[in-house]
C-alpha cells in the first residue's frame, strides 16, 4: 500500500523532454495526471546535410517556460509536490565547461554525421574482425559515436570539455548543480558497461572505440535514487520550490515501458512515436544482435530489448503534410485530433489494402543497411491515398512484428499481449491493425503520457511511497481500451507478412545498393 500521509494529495512533478515537445505534469500516487502543460519545441536545426543539432540553452529555456506555466496559479497543487523527476529523449549529447555552460550545439539522436572509423580501428585488425563477422558492427558504432566525430573535427572543443553529458545530465545539472545522471539514461555511444551498470572497466575495449575520457563523464546513480535537490537558482528560473528532491528515472523510451506497466518479457511494448519500437522488459541480459547490448531499463538492474523503425510514426506526419491537408484542416476547425479524421479516411479500405505493401525504411535505422530505402509495391488502379495511408500503417506494424519475432527467439519467452503507447496509439485504426497483424490483444494504457508516468513511478519508489516497483506499477498503471484481433484479418495479414513482407527487403536490397551507387543517396561514410 502507498504511504498513508496525505496519500490523496501528494504529487510528483514529472518533466518529459522529448523530441517534439517538453511536457511538465503533476501526477498523483494513483497515476492520475492532475495538471499538464505541453510546449512544442523545434526538434533540431541543420547547418549541413544530415546534421541535426539544437542549442542546449534552448532546451532549458523551454523547460523553464513549461514548468512556470504549469505551476503558476496552482498554489493548492504546488504545496503538495513532494519530489521532482525527469525523463528525456535518448542519445542527445552535450559538451559543457566546469560551470555547465554548453560549448557547442547539442548533437541530437536524429543526427546522421559519421566519424572516420579508419582513424580508430587499426588496419591490421580489420581482416581479423572481418573473419569473425564483427567488422561491420564495430565500424558502425565507431562511426555513429558523436564523441569520435567531435574529437576528429573539433579537437579544441573536446579539449575544453569538462563533462560530456546526455540531455538528462545537462538538465539535471541545471536543476541541482550536480554532474550526475541515471544509469537508465545511458543509451548511446558511451563507454558504459550494461552488465554492471557502471562506466566500463579500465581495460574495456569501449574506451578504445569511444574516445571519451572517464573524467569527462558524470557520476551515476540507479533509477529511483536521488540526483540532488532543486537549487535556489533553479527555483527562481523554473518556479519549482527550492529544496525538493530530484529522483533519477530513465530515458523517455525506458520510462514509457515502465509507465505502460511492462515489467516482464511476456508483454510486448510497442511505441508509436517519432521512432517506432518493439520492446520488452527483461531482468536478463539479452543481445538481439551480436555485440549490441540491451538498453538499461528505468528499473534498477534490469534491461529492455528494442527493435526500432527509425522514422516510425514520423511517416504518418509525412503523409499528413504531403497528402492530408483536408483532414488536418478539419481537425483544426473542429479542435479534434487529426487521427480521428485519418481513421475515417480508411474506414472503407479492407485489411491488406488490396495488396498494396509498404516497407517502412524512409530513413535507415540501426537494424537495416545504411543504403536501405522505403518501398511500396502492388499498386493498381483501385489504390487511392486512403489505401496508401492504410498500407503505411500496416507496413509499420509488419516491421514491428518482425522485431517482435526476433525478440521472442532471443529471449525464448513468448509474448502474450501488447501494450501500445505514443502519439500514434490515439488512432483506433492503428490499434486494430496492430492487434490483427500480431494476432494478440493490443491494450492502450490509461494515459498517453506514459513516459512521464514511468518517471513518476521511479520517484514514488525512490521516495518510499511504495515498497517496490511491482507495487507502484499495480497502483499507478491500468489498462484503457483493449483491441482484440479479428481472426479473418489476422489470417490475411499472416499470409501477407510471411509470404510477401518478409521477402521484400532481401529481394529489393541489391537494387537499393545500385540506387545508392548511382545517385549517391544515402551518402556512404
Amino acid at each position: 500500500m502507498p504511504h498513508e500521509k496525505n496519500q490523496s494529495s501528494e504529487l510528483i512533478l514529472s518533466v518529459d523532454a522529448g523530441t517534439q515537445s517538453i511536457r511538465a505534469t503533476l501526477i498523483d500516487l494513483e497515476g492520475n495526471l492532475r495538471h499538464i502543460v505541453k510546449t512544442p519545441i523545434q526538434p533540431y536545426f541543420s547547418e549541413h546535410p544530415g546534421w541535426a543539432e539544437q542549442e542546449p540553452d534552448y532546451y532549458w529555456e523551454v523547460f523553464c517556460k513549461t514548468t512556470n506555466q504549469l505551476l503558476q496559479n496552482q498554489h493548492d497543487l504546488v504545496k503538495n509536490i513532494i519530489g521532482v523527476t525527469l525523463t528525456t529523449q535518448r542519445a542527445t549529447m552535450i559538451n559543457v565547461d566546469k560551470q555547465g555552460n554548453a560549448l557547442r550545439p547539442a548533437i541530437t539522436w536524429l543526427d546522421q554525421r559519421k566519424a572516420d572509423s579508419r582513424k580508430i580501428i587499426p588496419g591490421f585488425l580489420r581482416p581479423v574482425l572481418k573473419s569473425v563477422n564483427l567488422l561491420d558492427t564495430l565500424e558502425n558504432v565507431t562511426q555513429e559515436c558523436e564523441a569520435n566525430w567531435i574529437c576528429q573535427h573539433q579537437p579544441d572543443i573536446w579539449e575544453k570539455t569538462h563533462k560530456y553529458l546526455v540531455l538528462s545530465g545537462f538538465l539535471t545539472h541545471r536543476l541541482t548543480g550536480e554532474f550526475v545522471d541515471s544509469t537508465g539514461n545511458n543509451v548511446g555511444y558511451l563507454p558504459f558497461d550494461n552488465k554492471t551498470y557502471q562506466w566500463a572497466g579500465k581495460f574495456d575495449f569501449k574506451w578504445r572505440i569511444f574516445k571519451v575520457q572517464k573524467e569527462k563523464l558524470p557520476d551515476l546513480v540507479k533509477p529511483s535514487e536521488m540526483l540532488g535537490k532543486i537549487t535556489k537558482k533553479a527555483s527562481l528560473e523554473t518556479g519549482i520550490p527550492e529544496g525538493l528532491p530530484v529522483l533519477a528515472a530513465g530515458s523517455d523510451k525506458g520510462c514509457e515501458i515502465l509507465g505502460s506497466g511492462c515489467l516482464t518479457p511476456e508483454t510486448g511494448c510497442l511505441s508509436f512515436g517519432t521512432i517506432a519500437t518493439f520492446d520488452v522488459a527483461t531482468p536478463k541480459y539479452v543481445e538481439l544482435h551480436p555485440m549490441i547490448p540491451p538498453f538499461p531499463a528505468s528499473v534498477p538492474d534490469a534491461y529492455y530489448t528494442e527493435v526500432s523503425i527509425f522514422r516510425g510514426f514520423w511517416m504518418v506526419s509525412w503523409f499528413k503534410e504531403e497528402f492530408g491537408l483536408q483532414e488536418c484542416m478539419l481537425a483544426e476547425k473542429t479542435d479534434e485530433p487529426p487521427e480521428k479524421f485519418f481513421d475515417s479516411l480508411i474506414q472503407d479500405v479492407p485489411a491488406g489494402s488490396k495488396g498494396l505493401m509498404l516497407q517502412p525504411y524512409w530513413t535507415p535505422g540501426r537494424d537495416v543497411d545504411a543504403f536501405a530505402k522505403g518501398s511500396i509495391i502492388g499498386f493498381g488502379d483501385v489504390h487511392s491515398r486512403a489505401y496508401l495511408y492504410r498500407a503505411l500503417l500496416e507496413g509499420l506494424v509488419y516491421g514491428l512484428r518482425e522485431g517482435g519475432d526476433l525478440t521472442q527467439r532471443k529471449t525464448k519467452v513468448p509474448v502474450k499481449r501488447l501494450k501500445v503507447s505514443g502519439g500514434g496509439s490515439q488512432s483506433d485504426a492503428a490499434m486494430q491493425i496492430t492487434a490483427d497483424v500480431f494476432g494478440l490483444s493490443a491494450e492502450r494504457p490509461h494515459t498517453f503520457e506514459t513516459s512521464a508516468l514511468g518517471a513518476a513511478i521511479d520517484a514514488a519508489v525512490g521516495l518510499k511511497l511504495y515498497p517496490d516497483f511491482p507495487s507502484a506499477v499495480k497502483a499507478m498503471t491500468r489498462t484503457g481500451r483493449v483491441f482484440e484481433p479479428i481472426q479473418q484479418n489476422h489470417d490475411l495479414y499472416d499470409n501477407l507478412y510471411k509470404r510477401v513482407y518478409l521477402k521484400m527487403y532481401n529481394r529489393l536490397r541489391p537494387l537499393f545498393k545500385e540506387i545508392r551507387d548511382i545517385t549517391g543517396y544515402p551518402s556512404q561514410a
